[in-house]
C-alpha cells in the first residue's frame, strides 16, 4: 500500500469528515500544530527516566489525537470521541501532583537544565502555539470549549513535568 495519494498535490487536503480544504487553512494549521506537539512529546519522553511520567506523557499523546480529530472535523456528529471536563480535571490533578514535587517558582526559570526538560519546554511552547491557532480558529467556527481549556491546561502540565525532571533550577538573572 502506498502512503501517497497524490490528492494533496494541488494544495488541498481532506478533513476527518472528508471535506476538502486548503492546506494553509487555520483548521489545518491548528491540528497540524497539535500533531507537531504529539511528535515532540514523543521525543521528550525518551529522555525521561521516571516511568510514571513517561506513561503520563504517553497518555497525553493519546488524548491529543482526540484534540486533533476534533479540530480536523467540521461535522462534529462524525466524531467518535470528544474532550470532556473530566479530561481537564485529569490535567489539573497531575499539575498539582507535579508542582508539589518542586520548589514553588519565584521567578522565571531558564528552560532546559537537562535534555528531558529542554524537550519538554519546547513541547510547552508548541502547545501554546497550538492554543493560539485554536483560538484563531474559534473566532470563525464553533470549537468545543473543552478543547481550548484542555490545551491551555496542558501547557501548564507540560511546564510542571519539565520542572519535575529538570536536573537543576536555573533562575533568570536580569542584568543591565
Amino acid at each position: 500500500m502506498n502512503i501517497y495519494t497524490k490528492t494533496g498535490d494541488k494544495g488541498k487536503t481532506s478533513l476527518f469528515d472528508n471535506k476538502r480544504v486548503s492546506k494553509d487553512s487555520i483548521r489545518v494549521e491548528s491540528y497540524g500544530t497539535v500533531d507537531e506537539l504529539v511528535a515532540f512529546l514523543g521525543l521528550a519522553k525518551n529522555y525521561v527516566d521516571d516511568e510514571k511520567i513517561y506513561d503520563l506523557i504517553t497518555e497525553i499523546q493519546n488524548k491529543l489525537f482526540t484534540v486533533a480529530a476534533t479540530l480536523a472535523t467540521e461535522d462534529t456528529t462524525k466524531l467518535p470521541y470528544s474532550i470532556k471536563e473530566e479530561d481537564i480535571k485529569f490535567l489539573e490533578q497531575n499539575i498539582d501532583e507535579c508542582m508539589a514535587k518542586v520548589n514553588k517558582p519565584t521567578g522565571f526559570v531558564i528552560p532546559g537544565s537537562g535534555k528531558a526538560s529542554a524537550y519538554l519546554h519546547v513541547s510547552r511552547t508548541i502547545c501554546r502555539r497550538a492554543e493560539r491557532r485554536i483560538i484563531t480558529l474559534s473566532n470563525s467556527v464553533d470549537i468545543n470549549p473543552h478543547v481550548i481549556k484542555y490545551v491551555n491546561r496542558l501547557a501548564d502540565l507540560i511546564y510542571a513535568i519539565a520542572r519535575v525532571v529538570e536536573a537543576k533550577e536555573e533562575k533568570v538573572n536580569f542584568k543591565n
